[in-house]
């Protein structure tokens, strides 16, 4: 990986290899980067996505080991318990040009991924288990 930054925003370049989640997270601990959002596209090999059943409470997920496409990423950083919590979402381009998409759990880059990181001054934590959802949402306290 390597960036630069211009003002509030970091321009990325992950590499051959990387995980997106994994290098984004080190990323925004090494920068402090406690709240913002991100924009990329690029190419993958492995990625692991899934769709949250709000009734059951559980994300059903699936793998994908082909050819990918990242057709859009965006996502939003925050922070939960004091941690990095990143909540990113995928589109990936088959071989076949059908487009597959969802909650962003692991990606493995099989050339580049070109990213956007705005940086925002301050900090929104998330609290954990939404009473309603499940979901872990920005708390605003």
């Amino acid at each position: 990986m390597d960036y630069r930054k211009f003002g509030n925003t970091y321009v990325i370049r992950m590499d051959r290899g990387e995980e997106i989640v994994r290098t984004l997270t080190d990323f925004c601990k090494k920068e402090n980067v406690t709240l913002g959002s991100v924009d990329a596209l690029g190419a993958a090999d492995h990625a692991v996505i899934g769709l949250y059943d709000v009734e059951t409470r559980e994300f059903h997920k699936k793998t994908f080991d082909e050819p990918l496409e990242i057709s859009s990423l965006h996502g939003n950083i925050s922070t939960m318990n004091g941690e990095i919590y990143l909540h990113l979402h995928i589109n990936l381009a088959r071989e076949d040009l059908s487009v597959v998409g969802g909650h962003l759990a692991e990606c493995r880059l099989s050339a580049t991924c070109e990213m956007f990181v705005r940086s925002i001054d301050g900090t929104v934590e998330r609290r954990h288990d939404d009473e309603v959802t499940g979901l872990n949402l920005y708390d605003f306290v």
